[in-house]
């Protein structure tokens, strides 16, 4: 059966402090959206609508990031969970299909948990996530009976027996959508909030005769991000998560706790990685590579064998091929690397092709950018850049050749060719001693004037 995602992304996040939508603050260098709507991908949905409110269009923009298909719907006032649900139903119109409820602001919900969701309704008409909680404080609480879900009830409104329930609400709910708006239509708004909360249409679904059942999964996966400090436990939680993850699979961490991992990271294993490395968005480390200490990267591919580091940053748009090494104090951006090539030291290598084996000396610049447009530099192979060239781009450097140290290249150099363009040594005998005096003599006639 097909699949829609309905995510509720409406909610102004009032405790975020900010003029941001909440669910576009970060964790692991993504928005919380991301996170949801990365989740819910792994089940391939046929639509994916997300509800948007306040900065709706900054939403839409995140959203359709993620997946240009995406629709964004918008509720304009903020009436509850239902009345955000309903809005989906022009979207979903034509849909004839299983529709899931998500949070956008609650990033965790791991991809089995919905497929076992999904799995649940073979045989019942909704589905709610539940969690054993450690501290059921004051969600609302699932009251099951035998493999059925007979309602849910808020902390305020439950009897002392219903408080004892450790099986929490979620809010996450699984429902053929036809059913789903269905049973939205009849839930009403008299409570003290005036509202119309999603909640209520588990109990108009058992008063017809429908079935409901809870699935359950861990706490973690349901955390929701409503302040800065919770936003800064979920980061915590996914690092600590993510680094778990990485050395089950074979990576090796030297200070786990000191690594920052983004949503997307992939390392692959043998992969050593030192202490305080940072990835941003979009890394691919292959098998058997070395991030040593000290070094960001982001947008970026390093293939099997490659060292990197420490201090280096790898900036979008690099691609190293294997075995390439990339030293202290290099940066890196928007250039293809070869096999066996070496940037070892203090360079800047930006809108760039290297050739195999091209060793690049210390010092060297990529003169990439004129003030208004960037500009490419070709770098052939077994080339050797002497320390401090400045490569004024565009350029092209033949297979084989060698520039001088503290050279401006500024034209091609052809293959198997030494390039030198530095101006001749002059030297004056005597001079320096001559200039001291001079010096220290001014340097003499201020401090008696002072």
């Amino acid at each position: 059966m097909e699949v829609a995602l309905i995510l509720l992304a409406a909610g102004k996040g009032t405790r975020m402090q900010s003029d941001l939508p909440k669910v576009l603050h970060t964790v692991a260098q993504a928005p919380l959206l991301e996170h949801a709507m990365a989740s819910g991908a792994t089940l391939s949905p046929s639509r994916i609508v997300v509800v948007a409110g306040h900065g709706a269009d900054l939403v839409r923009d995140a959203a359709q990031d993620f997946d240009e298909e995406a629709q964004v719907v918008v509720q304009e006032e903020q009436l509850g969970t239902a009345h955000a649900v309903a809005q989906a139903r022009e979207a979903l119109a034509d849909f004839d299909g299983t529709a899931i409820v998500l949070y956008g602001d609650t990033p965790f919900v791991q991809p089995e948990t919905l497929e076992a969701m999904c799995a649940a309704l073979t045989d019942s008409d909704v589905v709610v996530l539940g969690f054993e909680a450690a501290d059921p404080g004051r969600y609302g609480r699932l009251v099951v009976q035998g493999d059925s879900l007979e309602r849910i009830v808020e902390f305020k409104d439950a009897s002392d027996q219903e408080r004892d329930i450790t099986l929490c609400n979620s809010g996450v709910i699984a429902c053929k959508s036809d059913v789903l708006f269905t049973l939205i239509d009849a839930v009403g708004n008299d409570n003290a909030s005036g509202e119309y909360y999603l909640t209520d249409i588990i109990g108009i679904a058992r008063a017809r005769g429908l079935k409901a059942t809870a699935v359950s999964c861990d706490e973690a996966e349901t955390i929701g991000v409503n302040s800065r400090a919770d936003l800064a436990a979920a980061d915590a939680a996914f690092q600590t998560r993510t680094r778990a993850a990485m050395l089950e699979n074979g990576v090796t961490l030297m200070a786990p706790e000191t690594v920052y991992f983004a949503r997307d990271t992939y390392v692959g294993r043998d992969t050593v990685i030192e202490p305080n490395v940072v990835f941003g968005p979009g890394v691919t480390i292959e098998t058997g590579a070395t991030i040593r200490a000290f070094s960001h990267l982001e947008g970026c591919h390093v293939a099997r064998g490659g060292i990197i580091g420490p201090y280096a940053r790898l900036r979008p748009g690099t691609e190293l091929s294997e075995d390439v090494r990339i030293g202290n104090f290099v940066e890196v951006k928007n250039a293809q690397i070869a096999e066996g090539a070496k940037i070892n030291h203090l360079s800047y290598i930006g809108d760039a092709t290297i050739g195999a084996k091209t060793n690049i000396g210390a010092g060297t610049i990529t003169c990439n950018y004129d003030g208004v447009m960037k500009h490419h530099t070709h770098i052939g192979s077994n080339v050797f850049i002497g320390s401090n060239t400045m490569l004024v781009a565009p350029v092209h450097i033949g297979n084989g050749a060698m520039t001088g140290s503290g050279s401006v290249i500024t034209s091609d150099v052809e293959a198997d060719a030494l390039a030198l363009a530095r101006a001749p040594q002059v030297e004056k005998p005597g001079m320096a001693r001559k200039l001291f005096e001079i010096l220290k003599a001014k340097k003499a006639k201020q401090q008696r004037g002072s």
